[in-house]
């Protein structure tokens, strides 16, 4: 029997700039074509964190030039923009891995818009890095010239932040489902989907960035995948992480991993989210689990070799 799996690509399997992801996406392909050749049915979600703050960053340098000739771009266009050209490069390179298996097997992205609720507490609170790392004085100067939230990130230096509200419904969810069933690979909510407000028939933009795991996992329920990728920078969850007393995770409860979340077990903004996006997809059916691990070792995490594997 067919596996239904949606896989949620870090940033690691994207690169941080134009050239990077070129190079990034042939090595990333070149695990995605392994599952599928082992006769899974793959649906792809990705990041878009360093890509959306440069074309956020590049549009707003633009209308600095000439504001009324280039009025300002808002940020969910900005993530439309980086949906389209992330999933130009990703369906092109996977196109052409498969192509040389002689796998035959066409490769779509659908720019996917995702609802949020305006009311949602995450656009009082704006966490979401995205963009580029700057110095303090650059970090200062952004917030003074554009009144902007910015933070520092884990020691590497200082990014803009924006509201990060959870996503509430899929808005192109049955043409993502018309095309797995006709047998196609389908890349989808791409950054998190791009966030929108209903508001009776009309849908409308709104500045944020929704975390791309949580989305994936809305994704992999609405599609009833039986298994949720989650691939990171490391090969297993850890708990007491950089402690001598670090310990990794391999086949954990949904209970077992609520305790450790609760306990503070895992960084807010890096493994809480993709944990809870796991725990969360788990427990919404019987016999689905979420798997954590490097993307490298997708394939053997699946069959139980390594990784993080969530289920009841």
């Amino acid at each position: 029997m067919v596996k239904r799996v949606v896989v949620a690509l870090g940033g690691n399997a994207l690169g941080g700039n134009l050239t990077e992801q070129m190079t990034a996406v042939k090595e990333t392909s070149i695990a995605i074509a392994d599952l599928i050749e082992a006769g899974y049915e793959v649906i792809l979600s990705h990041g878009n964190g360093p890509q959306v703050g440069m074309i956020q960053l590049a549009m707003e340098e633009l209308s600095l030039t000439d504001p009324k000739k280039y009025p300002t771009i808002p940020l969910s266009v900005c993530v439309a923009m980086s949906q389209s050209y992330i999933g130009y490069d990703l369906q092109n390179a996977l196109r052409e891995e498969l192509l040389t298996r002689n796998i035959h097997q066409p490769v779509a992205t659908v720019i996917t818009q995702v609802a949020v609720d305006p009311k949602d507490a995450a656009f009082d609170a704006p966490a979401k890095p995205i963009g580029r790392f700057m110095s303090k004085e650059e970090a200062d100067a952004l917030v003074k010239e554009k009144n902007v939230t910015v933070v520092e990130d884990s020691g590497r230096g200082y990014r803009q932040v924006v509201a990060s509200p959870k996503p509430k419904e899929i808005i192109e969810i049955e043409t993502i489902s018309s095309l797995i069933d006709a047998g196609q690979t389908v890349i989808a909510c791409g950054g998190g989907g791009i966030p929108v407000i209903k508001e009776g028939n009309k849908l409308s933009g709104v500045g944020a960035v929704i975390d791309k795991d949580f989305c994936s996992e809305v994704l992999a329920e609405q599609v009833d995948a039986d298994l949720l990728i989650i691939l990171t920078a490391v090969e297993k969850v850890c708990i007491n992480y950089g402690k001598e007393n670090q310990e990794e995770l391999s086949d954990v409860s949904i209970e077992k991993m609520k305790e450790y979340a609760k306990e503070g077990q895992f960084a807010p903004g890096s493994m809480l989210p993709k944990v809870e996006a796991a725990i969360q997809f788990a427990e919404s059916k019987p016999g689905r689990k979420t798997l954590i691990t490097l993307l490298e070792k997708a394939k053997d995490g699946i069959v139980g070799k390594t990784g993080t594997i969530v289920q009841q």
